[in-house]
């Protein structure tokens, strides 16, 4: 957020209270503002949306808070000489802002995703669990783990270690493709 406006100083705790608060709390907050008895009147327990709602909530503030540094490191004069040589402001945000950001963009959405992989306490409350539906691979390492089917949970982790080295290593590749063309 480069600009001041009245309420940022509200906004900015808004978006670092995932970092503070404790998943299962986190967890227990979605489930009561959109579970079965929501006083918004959105049912999203036991479903995608809920889930894609909490791994959302504990993961977007690592991508602003990434990316909001280099945002306002940038030179307001470069977006002004654009608009005054007929750049729209869609274009300038293409072809000036957006490349210099997306080496941040990546480097949040990295971290977003390798918290989102490890993620439990947010989401098992609002999942419901369901298997094959909304469980997610923590939930379902953590199932095998207490059905004694360590063998199971061992081969789950690994696949997801696996994963997870192979997105982290895209993130890099993105980013430091961004950082020399950009």
């Amino acid at each position: 957020m480069r600009d001041s406006f009245r309420g940022k100083r509200l906004v900015e705790v808004v978006i670092d209270i995932p970092f503070a608060l404790p998943t299962i709390v986190a967890g227990l907050v979605l489930l009561t503002l959109y579970g079965p008895r929501s006083p918004v009147g959105v049912n999203w327990y036991a479903t995608t949306r809920g889930v894609i709602l909490a791994l959302l909530f504990v993961t977007l503030p690592f991508v602003l808070r990434t990316v909001q540094p280099v945002l306002i490191g940038l030179d307001r004069e470069v977006e002004e000489a654009a608009a005054s040589l007929g750049a729209s402001r869609f274009t300038t945000f293409r072809r000036i802002i957006l490349p210099a950001i997306l080496p941040a963009i990546a480097g949040g959405a990295a971290l977003a995703f390798a918290r989102a992989m490890g993620e439990y306490g947010s989401v098992v409350l609002i999942s419901g669990g369901l298997q094959f539906k909304t469980e997610i691979s923590s939930m379902y390492v953590y199932s095998q783990i207490e059905n004694d089917q360590l063998a199971a949970a061992a081969a789950t982790a690994t696949a997801l270690l696996a994963i997870s080295l192979v997105v982290i290593g895209l993130f890099d590749v993105v980013q430091r493709w961004a950082a020399r063309h950009g």
